[in-house]
């Protein structure tokens, strides 16, 4: 193991975390394997070739070292650990601030103090993972107000996104804070100033992209009035502002949209959030933040988002509060929470598919959205079919039913986990009747009526006790027969059970009778006392009250069937045969009329139904660079359009800008880290880059004023260094090796030619960092079965899987497991890709580096065990995996902490994963671009094993009871805040600091199989936006919680005019390129050709790319028969388009022509 400074494993650091044995086992493997691969890295930089010649990304056990090795300062991490003993963490970031600016850690100016208080506390906010604190804030200025007063200013810069909007908004709390410490004045921003960041917010919305939130101009003024720390910045764009420009305190005229989206999106956007912190620490002078809260909360009401933008070809599946859409049932499958929402895997079929596992649906509660993952043990869809017949979809008929499909009368239930209307702070809503909330009545009914005595209700019922004790334990896989559930209703009280319970609510009253008169005259069938089959006339009304009760039926021979316990059900229910028109003919409300019908307690089924559309399909893919390169090595314009190497070695020498290095022993000038000649390791070479004179690193040329440079354009022999790399290598040249035209890092240090030759080999895409890999949808998982993952028994023994979740020994592939923290399902196709990335690793090691090779891995399962690193697009932190199996899903299914600890959820992110070796290898700094924001999506550190205590708060709302309690639905009813119930629901926070923290999870719904139902979206399949068009509207027709026309209006306006108008504004303010180097031009030179290269200039903006939507539009208006408004607004776009496009073959005419 290597020491911290060295990049590897910081020796004898162990953090007791309160593990079970297992558990303690399992890390102690985790890190050993880890301490092994570092050792093979090791050795094989040790070579010299790379960058540096030990592996670079340091492991970091807790979230100290994570903020002490990012933002320092020295010392820092011990005392972190020992105030997170007593402090929450929002107080813990306000603390070490404090002793930061105190001196605590050493003396410092005013600035350096502060600057390195406030990115201490924003690291220790954002749980030491996203590259916020190094690059989200660019400095910390003391800064003067018109009257003399010194106040505090921070700087932001474009990656201050991945913070988050609340610790965003913190960072401008914190600066008050040691603003208040260094005894500075609050800022006092001009009226030219608050103008000029309104301006900024507006261009910023129609110029370069919106924010999570659109504010209004008087909120925002009302903020930056009463900001007591300046928020401002960088420019992070090419836009300039045109009327509030050159103010003196203002130090660009372009858009800083680092200070704007923390304005926007933070202490405006989550003024509820930062407010509850501010309260809660004690923080004054930010009470002004509960005006804003209040406007936030209002403008909720007034307008959900929710439908603010619909995207051709993104089908709506459900309206919000419209029968026959998606209803609201609480509880958690292994596969749900952490915003992931079940979903019967028949309704993704029966949706023509445009549902998958892992397709992320926008809705409207509790959050903006979640994937969907395939739950079977939930309501299942109803559907009307061509011949009239109602059918429940259920996955053994849902091929059949498709063919037949007339109308989707109900998409079934959506499976939404209390802790996500927990971590939203969302009041509960109430939900329709489910086999758990009568399980729960039932239970409380025996309490408090038979001294919960499982025995005396057995004899009151005349029902076995182990039976009664299967309906309570196991709602949703033991059903009661219709007797049953009547004996219960009639001696317990309880309502009557939801099997047997029909959608009586959306009738009306009279629509009640309506049917109980039908089933006078029907026809029944019966076998004992037990009806087996009602048959009727075709009535149409009848026939209309059916399909809105969702009540199954067939119709032929001009008769109405209805068969098995649905008869049996209804007639019971409505109680034809008797005469009780006397004592029902005043009662107006269905289930009153039901409830005196039929002597029983009957709730409603329906009751919440939420809005649901689809979102961003499902992603299981390679990453890729635009365009697909093969190794970080410049070729310039010589490798043409491919930026290919083997074409550039065509030439006798290729200029590039590439690193300058010397070698101390023999003073030959090369690029490479280890002289060619003496296989001494070579020093960087800084000098001015216009006169040449060598100079120190960081020093300025005094003839010049220019800073030195560490690279400088040099001659290269290309073909040579082709040769000889093949040759070291043992193989043939590839015909086809992409490099890149020039290289971003600061010393544009390149990749060696070797990695390149061996990834065109092997067909592998490297990343700006050097490593390879693949993205998938994030999906939560916390038990498994091995038959759902591809590996048998025996190996899921190595891996430390002995008994199942109930603690039988694990003998058979259909047991439940407990999924251990770590360990990752992943995609088949990331299997075949890192099948591929291992083989590279491996004739890397023997080939390049002349050490053994380590993977061997011939066929996808040799890939079981191996660690692999996760790592999401906004952090700089990866997280150690372990792969245990594979789905044929796109998605990635993990332990929800793991997806917390590399800060994300489950609500439609993706996120990366690497071969750990792979990482170790070849990424390195040196490598990353020098650019703001070049350290993003890096794995600069890594964490071995993971503290749920400091993974993101959404993880410790993760709700892991076995069943939710009966006070769950009847606050539910009440629209009780969701807070309020959290000590009556167990939940991850509740068991931080015990071994429960990471085992013992339950859940409450069961499912046969993560990998069922729709495995790819037909958005994703289906080629064309008009064929996904047509798909959408077609659906649209089939569903009754869905209005066709109301779909058709929302893609015209809010996609389809939004795109034809944004694309010829974008027309006359676009740029020009060349088609052979690529160089961009804001505007054609005299000359018409590149002044760089000579090639041919182009546009960027086409006019295909302007006119593709205009067809599809007309059609929209003409088949919906939209209102005439539309038609003429599109009508005026075409007419703006045919003003600045000449038409084909019309030329000008001269003057005699004219006259």
């Amino acid at each position: 193991m290597q020491n911290r400074e060295k990049g590897g494993l910081q020796r004898g650091f162990w953090k007791a975390l309160n593990l079970s044995e297992a558990y303690q086992q399992y890390y102690r493997q985790l890190k050993e394997e880890l301490a092994r691969l570092y050792e093979v890295a090791k050795k094989a930089r040790s070579r010299g070739f790379d960058p540096k010649p030990h592996p670079e990304p340091l492991v970091v056990e807790d979230l100290a070292q994570r903020v002490e090795g990012m933002v320092g300062p020295k010392g820092v991490a011990e005392s972190i650990r020992e105030l997170s003993k007593k402090l929450p963490r929002e107080e813990l970031a306000f603390k070490i601030a404090e002793e930061i600016v105190y001196g605590k850690f050493g003396r410092l100016s005013e600035e350096e103090a502060a600057e390195q208080a406030v990115r201490a506390a924003l690291a220790i906010l954002t749980e030491g993972i996203t590259a916020a604190p190094i690059e989200g804030i660019s400095r910390v200025a003391i800064k003067k107000n018109p009257d003399g007063s010194r106040y505090l200013a921070i700087y932001f810069a474009g990656p201050i996104r991945s913070a988050g909007g609340t610790e965003q908004a913190l960072t401008l709390v914190v600066g008050d804070f040691v603003r208040k410490l260094l005894g500075l004045d609050r800022y006092k921003p001009t009226e030219e100033e608050i103008d000029r960041f309104i301006e900024e917010l507006r261009l910023h919305e129609r110029e370069v992209g919106r924010f999570q939130y659109h504010i209004s101009d008087q909120h925002i003024r009302y903020a930056l009035e009463r900001l007591p720390v300046e928020a401002t910045g960088v420019g992070t764009s090419q836009v300039e502002v045109s009327s509030f420009r050159n103010l003196q305190r203002v130090e660009t005229n372009r858009l800083r949209g680092g200070a704007l989206r923390v304005v926007n999106d933070g202490i405006v956007g989550r003024a509820a959030k930062v407010l509850s912190v501010v309260e809660k620490l004690g923080l004054e002078g930010w009470s002004w933040l509960s005006e804003l809260k209040k406007a936030r909360e209002e403008g909720k009401n007034e307008a959900p988002d929710f439908m603010e933008e619909v995207i051709a070809g993104r089908p709506i599946f459900s309206n919000p509060s419209t029968p026959g859409g998606f209803r609201l049932r609480y509880g958690r499958a292994r596969n749900t929470g952490l915003a992931a929402i079940g979903v019967h895997p028949a309704a993704m079929h029966l949706l023509r598919g445009f549902i998958a596992v892992g397709t992320q649906l926008k809705m409207d509660v509790p959050g903006k959205g979640g994937i969907a993952l395939p739950v079977d043990y939930i309501e299942p869809p109803v559907a009307l079919l061509r011949d009239g017949s109602v059918v429940r979809v259920s996955m053994e008929n849902v091929a059949r039913v498709k063919k037949r499909l007339s109308r989707v009368l109900f998409l079934g239930d959506l499976l939404i986990s209390y802790g996500d209307f927990l971590y939203n702070n969302r009041a509960l809503i109430p939900q329709g009747y489910t086999e758990e909330w009568w399980a729960e009545e039932l239970r409380e009914a025996i309490q408090k009526k038979l001294e919960g005595s499982l025995e005396k209700a057995a004899r009151l019922l005349g029902t076995p006790e182990k039976r009664l004790k299967e309906l309570l334990d196991e709602p949703l896989t033991r059903k009661p027969s219709l007797e049953e559930a009547v004996r219960i209703c009639k001696k317990l009280g309880v309502p009557l059970h939801p099997s047997y319970t029909y959608f009586w609510e959306v009738l009306s009253s009279e629509q009640v009778r309506q049917l109980r008169d039908w089933l006078k005259i029907a026809e029944a069938k019966t076998f004992g006392d037990i009806i087996t089959e009602l048959s009727g006339p075709v009535d149409g009304k009848v026939k209309e009250i059916l399909e809105r009760l969702c009540v199954p039926h067939r119709v032929g021979d001009g008769k109405i069937r209805i068969v098995g316990d649905d008869a049996q059900a209804l007639f019971f229910c409505l109680n034809p045969n008797v005469d009780s028109e006397k004592e029902t003919s005043t009662i107006d409300d269905p289930l009153r009329l039901i409830q005196a019908l039929s002597g029983l307690r009957v709730r409603p089924k329906g009751v919440s139904y939420l809005g649901a559309r689809m979102g961003r399909p499902e992603k299981a893919k390679r990453r890729e660079m635009q365009p697909l390169v093969h190794v970080l090595f410049p070729v310039g314009l010589a490798g043409g359009s491919q930026r290919n190497l083997v074409k550039a070695a065509e030439q006798s020498a290729v200029e590039v800008e590439l690193v300058r290095r010397r070698c101390p022993e023999c003073g030959n000038i090369t690029f490479r880290a280890r002289c060619e000649n003496c296989g001494v390791e070579t020093q960087l070479i800084y000098a001015c880059p216009k006169c040449g004179r060598e100079l120190p690193k960081d020093a300025t040329c005094p003839n010049c004023r220019l800073e030195a440079q560490a690279y400088g354009r040099q001659l290269l022999r290309l073909g040579e260094i082709l040769r000889e790399a093949c040759q070291r290598l043992g193989v043939s040249m590839p015909q086809l090796i992409k490099g890149v035209k020039g290289l971003t890092n600061r010393d544009k240090v390149p990749e060696p030619v070797e990695k390149g030759v061996l990834r065109a080999i092997y067909d592998l895409s490297v990343y700006k960092d050097g490593t390879l890999r693949f993205d998938a949808t994030n999906a939560p998982l916390t038990h498994f079965k091995p038959a759902e993952i591809g590996v048998d028994v025996e190996t899921l023994k190595q891996l430390g899987y002995e008994t199942d979740v109930d603690g039988n020994p694990l003998t058979n592939e259909n047991q439940v497991c407990e999924l251990k923290v770590h360990d990752i399902i992943i995609p088949r196709e990331a299997a075949e890709y890192l099948l591929r990335v291992s083989k590279f690793v491996d004739e890397l090691l023997e080939r390049f580096y002349g050490v053994e090779p380590y993977y061997r891995a011939e066929s996808q399962k040799d890939l079981v065990g191996h660690l692999v690193i996760g790592l999401a697009p906004h952090t700089s932190v990866g997280v150690i995996g372990r792969i245990i199996g594979f789905t044929d899903a796109k998605v990635c299914y993990a332990h929800p902490l793991w997806h917390s600890a590399k800060r994300r959820d489950c609500d439609g992110d993706e996120d990366s994963i690497m071969l750990a070796l792979d990482v170790l290898l070849n990424f390195s700094r040196d490598y990353l671009p020098a650019k703001i924001g070049g350290m993003m999506d890096a794995p600069l550190f890594i964490i071995p094993t993971i503290d749920p205590s400091e993974v993101q708060r959404q993880a410790h709302l993760f709700d892991v009871d076995w069943r939710y309690p009966l006070k769950l639905y009847e606050a539910a009813l009440n629209g009780v805040q969701a807070k309020d119930l959290a000590g009556d629901v167990d939940l991850v926070a509740d068991r931080l600091g015990t071994p429960g923290q990471l085992e013992g999870y339950g859940y409450t719904v069961p499912t046969s199989n993560i990998n069922a139902g729709n495995l790819e979206s037909s958005y994703k399949r289906l080629q064309s936006m008009m064929e996904k068009l047509e798909g959408q509207l077609a659906l649209a027709e089939a569903l009754d919680a869905v209005n066709a026309e109301e779909v058709a209006l929302k893609v015209l306006t809010t996609h389809f005019i939004r795109d034809i108008a944004g694309n010829l504004r974008a027309y006359t303010t676009q740029s020009f390129r060349c088609k052979k180097c690529n160089k961009r031009f804001r505007r054609v030179p005299l000359s018409g050709r590149c002044p760089k290269c000579g090639g041919e200039i182009t546009t960027t903006v086409h006019r295909g790319n302007i006119e593709k939507y205009l067809a599809p539009a007309r059609k929209l208006i003409e088949k919906y028969k939209l209102p005439e408004y539309y038609a003429q607004r599109l009508e005026l776009i075409r007419n703006e388009i045919a003003l600045v496009f000449e038409e084909k073959g019309k030329k000008q005419a001269t003057l005699a022509e004219f006259i």
